[in-house]
């Protein structure tokens, strides 16, 4: 299987797994990438001591080309780009944020750059900026869509850029891959299907959630994290989308930020009085973000379905099973080549 995003990047197929914080491990990303694809690790979680501990660690377990991302808007984001940088990782993938200095600095050892975008604005900008390949993310997808489905947005900005375009956003099986090819991407970056794998740290309730769960069981909304944000429908979910920053849940974000405070290496009371005297507009957002991060760890690690929410696609209605990633890949793999032989016979009289 060859496409353009294949041959950029070294990789086997054209399947990349999203970078998914407390998912997208060393462990996960090594297994994706010696299954033929590209693992993206998470460094949202990461302090850059962390992060630099697990570039490293992806070293040790696969010889294969992988990717670290870089969500900009977040804490520490910034610092840790730099090292991503500084460790020379094959390809970086960035968003939320203006990426011109990680194309520059990447490309002088080699390295390969992603922005992942919601629309052809941003798209235009991340070709103008150098990036390599931008991932669009369409409205179906986890967490940060926008209100174009992945229908539409993929073959517009195919159509409107040089660089290849990778599909994210209702994709999870071989003929996902196939459509998307006809949509004119390159390939695909799956999150919410990965989740679902024998080896994902994701705790095994919400495994069993994604297996249960309909295309109709996520809810769209800004009060989970501040902006547009994709989760499954569980009861924290529910209860956090009726709260939103209500009282309670700003009172409840002091504490939380300790976290951001960790990230940014920041005494926290500095950090505090500087959210105080910042404006409401930067202060509710990293209200919301910190008590995001929570309810995100929370739902990961600890499987809390009354206090946790998770970050999954409409796509969790496909997921019907947890194999492995292996498994999964070549079933993939499969059914493209399956799926691709039926659309070419019914085409070609």
């Amino acid at each position: 299987m060859k496409t353009r995003i294949t041959e950029l990047f070294g990789i086997k197929y054209p399947i990349i797994m999203s970078g998914m914080s407390w998912i997208s491990t060393p462990e996960m990303v090594a297994e994706v990438c010696n299954a033929g694809g590209l693992g993206i690790l998470a460094t949202g979680p990461l302090n850059q001591e962390a992060t630099r501990a697990s570039i490293r660690r992806v070293r040790e377990l696969t010889d294969k080309p992988f990717g670290a991302n870089a969500t900009l808007l977040f804490p520490g984001a910034m610092e840790n780009a730099k090292v991503l940088l500084e460790e020379k990782v094959p390809v970086i993938n960035f968003a939320l944020g203006k990426g011109d200095w990680i194309c520059e600095a990447a490309h002088k050892y080699g390295g390969k750059v992603i922005a992942t975008v919601v629309n052809d604005k941003h798209a235009r900008k991340a070709q103008e900026q150098g990036c390599d390949a931008v991932i669009a993310t369409g409205h179906e997808a986890a967490a940060h869509g926008e209100e174009v489905t992945s229908l539409l947005l993929v073959p517009s900005l195919a159509d409107a850029l040089d660089i290849p375009v990778i599909a994210a956003g209702g994709f999870g099986d071989g003929r996902g891959l196939v459509a998307a090819l006809a949509l004119g991407a390159e390939g695909i970056a799956m999150g919410t299907r990965f989740m679902a794998t024998r080896e994902s740290p994701l705790h095994e309730n919400y495994k069993k959630l994604s297996v249960q769960k309909s295309v109709y069981d996520t809810l769209f909304s800004k009060r989970f994290d501040g902006i547009y944000c994709r989760v499954i429908n569980s009861p924290g979910a529910r209860r956090q989308l009726r709260a939103g920053l209500n009282p309670v849940q700003l009172f409840k974000a002091l504490p939380n930020s300790r976290f951001i405070a960790r990230q940014m290496h920041m005494p926290y009371l500095k950090l505090f009085f500087g959210v105080l005297f910042s404006g409401w507009k930067t202060a509710r957002q990293l209200a919301y973000m910190a008590n995001g991060f929570d309810s995100l760890n929370r739902a990961t690690q600890n499987g809390d379905l009354e206090h946790g929410w998770l970050t999954v696609g409409q796509v969790t209605g496909l997921v019907r099973d947890i194999p492995t990633v292996k498994e999964l890949m070549q079933r993939m793999v499969a059914q493209t080549e399956e799926v691709s032989g039926k659309v070419s016979q019914q085409t070609s009289g």
